[in-house]
């Protein structure tokens, strides 16, 4: 019996050590936790203000337009006026026309980061790195000949001197294609590579036989042109055809006496074919300079034309170049919100934050709320810890015998009893701590009285 008694003593203390050893896991393991998220939160706070300042846009970007006086100049210029209400400087450059826009949009060095481009170009199908923003407006080929031809056909321009635009413009790329279904090459006729302006006056003068252009109706020279008494406007007899053969152009018509009423300029009906043109940017070009641009777009192209109703353009429709996400979005629910209440610098910053901070609030609010448990439940931790030892020690006392000394409890009780006098709990925990000080001293009153 002694040496049982003896022996519980032992287990005891193998016991309290085991208790001990699982508080301060359990403490450690909470200490990580927290220590994990509040990591966490920081790593996203840096990474999230690394997103803001770093996918701000950009305050300048470049636009290729077309030739100097052109319509495609024209429009840059009210893009430029449309992005400059909102602190973005846009960059013209003066080109041919659309297929060097094309070119200058491929070559990523080039620094071109939108332009209008007609749709049917040679290589706009293989450009991976452009996407459309929509189309924009309907272009015409206008083929302008001498009153005196007497209304050739198209076919009928063999041999004669034709200008067909400068390398690199959209007229050139249409032109060859559209001459050559319809027999004629370089060998059977003359093609130059004449400016709209200068070819409008050489086919006024007489100094060669036909204009191409692609342009739209509010071009100054195709207007000029169509109300010259001189001039002819070639009407495409077999349009039906030559849509077969080129599915991206469609047929217009543009009415009898348009151009002049008074004089009936062009005395009948003609039959055009056109191309759609359309706004490209580079994949790469920031989200919010593109619904910069989409907004312009709709101030710009929305208006009433005389091939297109009021609010046709901008037209979701993706031709040659696939539409970007940013166009898709805008044409079918309109401007961001944040755009339509807040200055367009601030709505962006605004964005972005909130894209950091949505994901960032999901881990701090948990933090916040973790945070105050986790250090409750530490000290919870700590009391039930001076709890067992003080229900170890408590039993060691009920083994002993009457006449068995138990003074040596006494100091093991009073440096538990400091122990707890010196821990620090929130109120939450008070309750605990008083009734564990309370206990204490029950058992030092049975300790006093067994003695």
């Amino acid at each position: 019996m002694r040496e049982s008694t003896k022996a519980r003593p032992n287990e005891w203390g193998r016991l309290k050590a085991s208790h001990r050893v699982a508080t301060q896991r359990k403490a450690r393991r909470s200490i990580l936790i927290v220590s994990a998220l509040a990591g966490l939160t920081i790593a996203l706070g840096i990474v999230g203000w690394s997103y803001v300042s770093r996918g701000v846009p950009p305050r300048t970007i470049t636009m290729a337009t077309g030739p100097e006086g052109g319509s495609y100049a024209e429009l840059g210029e009210q893009y430029r006026a449309a992005l400059a209400r909102s602190g973005v400087e846009l960059r013209l450059v003066a080109t041919a026309g659309a297929a060097e826009n094309l070119a200058k949009l491929r070559d990523a060095g080039s620094g071109v980061s939108a332009g209008l481009v007609i749709n049917g170009l040679p290589g706009g199908q293989a450009a991976p790195g452009l996407e459309s923003l929509g189309t924009m407006l309907v272009e015409p080929f206008w083929l302008f000949e001498r009153a005196s031809a007497r209304g050739l056909a198209v076919e009928g321009f063999a041999g004669k001197r034709i200008s067909i635009g400068a390398e690199g413009s959209g007229t050139r790329a249409v032109a060859q294609k559209l001459l050559a279904l319809a027999g004629i090459d370089p060998r059977s006729a003359r093609m130059l590579d004449l400016q709209p302006v200068d070819a409008s006056e050489r086919l006024l003068r007489g100094e060669i036989d036909a204009f191409a252009l692609v342009a739209s109706w509010d071009s100054p020279v195709v207007r000029r042109m169509v109300a010259a008494p001189e001039i002819s406007l070639v009407t495409f007899r077999r349009a039906d055809a030559f849509l077969a053969l080129n599915p991206y152009l469609s047929k217009v018509v543009l009415p009898a006496g348009v151009g002049d009423l008074a004089t009936n300029r062009p005395p009948a009906d003609v039959v055009l074919l056109a191309s759609r043109g359309s706004l490209v940017v580079r994949r790469d070009l920031h989200p919010a300079i593109q619904y910069l641009l989409l907004q312009a777009a709709s101030q710009i192209h929305s208006r009433p034309g005389i091939f297109h109703r009021a609010g046709a353009f901008p037209a979701l429709e993706a031709i040659d170049f696939p539409l970007s996400d940013e166009a898709t979005s805008f044409h079918k629910s309109g401007r961001p919100l944040l755009n339509r209440y807040l200055p367009f610098w601030m709505a962006v910053l605004a964005e972005r934050l909130l894209l950091v901070l949505i994901p960032l609030m999901g881990v701090v609010f948990p933090l916040v709320r973790a945070v105050p448990s986790a250090y409750r439940g530490m000290m919870q931790k700590r009391i039930t810890s001076l709890y067992g030892e003080l229900k170890f020690l408590e039993l060691e006392l009920e083994t002993r015998s009457a006449g068995d000394s138990k003074g040596d409890l006494i100091p093991r009780l009073d440096a538990l009893q400091e122990r707890a006098g010196h821990l620090r709990v929130p109120l939450s925990c008070g309750q605990m701590l008083y009734i564990l000080k309370e206990h204490i001293r029950v058992v030092r009153d049975r300790i006093a009285d067994s003695d």
